[in-house]
């Protein structure tokens, strides 16, 4: 604690004297602290009603984030889409999924947004779905036919269309991205399969099998996130976990061509210490940004297929990391948006868009 005699003073000295005392007052509220790299703060909160949100996508000035995604919902109310101001992170609308059948489970697993601003959704019930903007509502029409029930292989009849697992499981849609020539491939994460519907939509027809796309454990999911790297050339994806060692989770590539078959495929980086690796994102380098569903991080590999870093959240987070699913990178901030799925904790205090700065604007020529 101090006191200045201002009679000691002279009226030029004085003038000085103030503007240095009015300067110091000010700097700490106008200065802004330089964000550094994986600093996470909370874009939005999503309602606990669907809660669980799983895909995030970004058009425009609007965040579209989809959910539920988790069993469970039988009796409860529908899937939906929530719109996000992409600068203030309020809640814009809400677009409510029609046609579903309550008494039953139903689901909304990702999110795509094409360069017309057309929303496509994932539904385990409906299939692909899509919402078309007329006026200040969303209009939902139908895209592409639900992914069908293959039988295991094991138990399948020659020739019949089968699912390379141990066990007969139903299709669970996953994640989504969109070639160049409109194709849309679509991961099933129970049937160790990747389905590509036509340019236009319609029926969904198989892409690619192969059994180290079962999972296992606990928690069987395997083929999750999917993704096209800036080349134009390879579709990343992810297996989430593996049939054969339920700890370990594989980013996988393949080339981008009609038919790919078991030869084709390649291994980028495996984790193996059950983190649950769960969906990717390109950034302008080529690097690439994985969600670590299990142990609550964002990895960030190289092209190449090394690990350079880990993210995660700090004790000072309003809210922190809890099971990451999808991201897609806000070019204007520099940053990704991450969808806080909260799956295992169901802490309705985790649901939520977390803003995760990274210093880079995302591929360029990203495809939803």
């Amino acid at each position: 604690m101090f006191s200045l005699q201002l009679g000691t003073l002279k009226p030029q000295h004085l003038t000085v004297t103030l503007a240095v005392l009015c300067l110091t007052c000010l700097e700490p509220a106008s200065a802004k602290k330089k964000e550094q790299f994986g600093d996470i703060s909370t874009f939005a909160t999503v309602p606990a009603d669907p809660g669980f949100p799983e895909g995030v996508a970004i058009h425009g000035n609007s965040v579209f984030v989809s959910g539920p995604a988790r069993f469970g919902t039988a009796g409860t109310g529908p899937s939906a889409i929530q719109v996000f101001n992409r600068k203030s992170g309020t809640l814009s609308q809400t677009i409510v999924v029609q046609g579903e059948a309550l008494a039953f489970e139903h689901a909304v697993s990702n999110v795509a947004v094409d360069g017309s601003g057309r929303v496509y959704a994932l539904s385990t019930q409906l299939g692909l779905i899509r919402f078309v903007k007329q006026g200040h509502t969303y209009v939902q029409e139908f895209y592409g036919d639900p992914l069908p029930d293959l039988p295991s292989c094991l138990a399948a009849l020659p020739g019949e269309a089968c699912s390379p697992t141990l066990f007969d499981l139903p299709p669970i849609v996953n994640d989504i991205v969109f070639d160049d020539a409109g194709h849309a491939l679509v991961t099933d994460s129970l049937q160790a399969t990747i389905f590509r519907y036509p340019a236009g939509g319609g029926q969904p027809e198989i892409w690619f099998q192969s059994p180290l796309l079962e999972g296992g454990g606990p928690f069987p999911f395997g083929a999750n996130g999917v993704r096209l790297d800036p080349e134009r050339q390879h579709v990343y994806f992810i297996a989430t976990t593996s049939a054969s060692d339920p700890l370990c989770g594989t980013v996988y590539r393949l080339p981008l061509v009609d038919e790919p078959d078991a030869g084709d495929l390649e291994v980028v980086y495996q984790y193996e210490l059950g983190e649950g690796p769960d969906q990717l994102a390109f950034d302008n380098t080529g690097l690439i940004y994985v969600t670590l569903a299990f142990s609550n991080q964002i990895s960030v590999l190289a092209p190449e297929g090394v690990e350079l870093d880990r993210i995660n959240s700090g004790g000072d987070d309003p809210i922190p990391l809890d099971n990451p699913a999808a991201l897609a990178f806000d070019s204007r901030t520099k940053s990704l948006l991450v969808a806080n799925h909260a799956l295992l904790s169901g802490d309705p205090d985790h649901f939520a868009v977390l803003r995760v700065y990274v210093g880079n604007p995302g591929d360029p020529l990203s495809k939803p």
